[in-house]
């Protein structure tokens, strides 16, 4: 059965911010909210549960992802999200550097 047309994104722009807002925007948030917990928290601990948490937060993103009306806003989101959470890992390796 073909989808309904009014739930389709028309806009191929629309379309490509929303599949790389997904794809690449999702990888970066999950890979840099992870990085942000290692440079906190036992490092060890966190790159051994990252390899399932961080699949599953990227499957999230890219739910999250075409859920939204815009995909540059969703872009928008995603990219400042990894700037907070770049801030963070940036303070957090400054207070407690892995050597």
């Amino acid at each position: 059965m073909p989808a309904n047309k009014k739930y389709l994104t028309p806009a191929p722009s629309q379309r490509f911010a929303k599949i790389t807002a997904a794809i690449l925007g999702g990888l970066i948030v999950s890979l840099i909210f992870h990085m942000a917990l290692a440079s906190w928290f036992n490092h060890v601990a966190v790159i051994i549960t990252s390899t399932f948490s961080a699949f599953i937060l990227w499957a999230v993103l890219m739910v999250v992802a075409f859920l939204g009306k815009n995909g540059w806003k969703v872009w928008g989101i995603y990219l400042l999200a990894s700037l907070v959470l770049f801030v963070i890992f940036y303070f957090g390796n400054q207070n407690n550097p892995l050597v």
